[in-house]
């Protein structure tokens, strides 16, 4: 079994996968939003198709859920929320008609990510990645930061 972090962005979907054991979080790319992380939709579902007949398929995706620093839900939330929603539609339409090779629906979790951001351009820094090319990867390395604490938070 694998997971899927996902970290929502307007320019990008950054994506990071698990090892099938749920130990290690690691980056798995973006995906290109176009200035709407909705258009990422098709392409996310991809991926939890491509590995669908593997022998690790996805089992569980985490999103993260941009809360305010108070707690509190803004804009980015409520969209956060909304595509999750249209995440679990999609797949269970998918696999209800029998056009997926999805077999079993992944559950889906909104998980707090304040701050992620600012971690995975700690974490860049600390591996020695340039300044300025942190925005290609920072997506990815956000949905790491969301993944991994997903994973240890299931073991703890």
């Amino acid at each position: 079994m694998t997971w899927l972090g996902v970290d929502l962005g307007d320019a990008r979907v950054g994506l990071a996968l698990s090892d099938p054991e749920l130990t290690f979080a690691h980056p798995a790319g973006n995906l290109d939003a176009r200035g709407d992380s909705f258009r990422a939709l098709d392409a996310a579902i991809e991926v939890i198709e491509g590995h669908a007949d593997e022998d690790n398929p996805i089992s569980h995706v985490v999103i993260g859920l941009p809360l305010q620093l108070n707690g509190s839900e803004g804009k980015s939330a409520k969209k956060a929320r909304r595509w999750a929603a249209n995440l679990a539609k999609r797949l269970t339409a998918l696999s209800a008609d029998g056009t997926s090779s999805i077999h079993d629906i992944p559950s889906i979790a909104l998980l707090d990510e304040r701050l992620t951001t600012v971690s995975a351009h700690r974490q860049l820094r600390e591996a020695q990645v340039a300044g300025k090319r942190h925005r290609p990867v920072v997506d990815q390395q956000s949905a790491v930061v969301i993944l991994q604490s997903a994973l240890d938070a299931r073991t703890n």
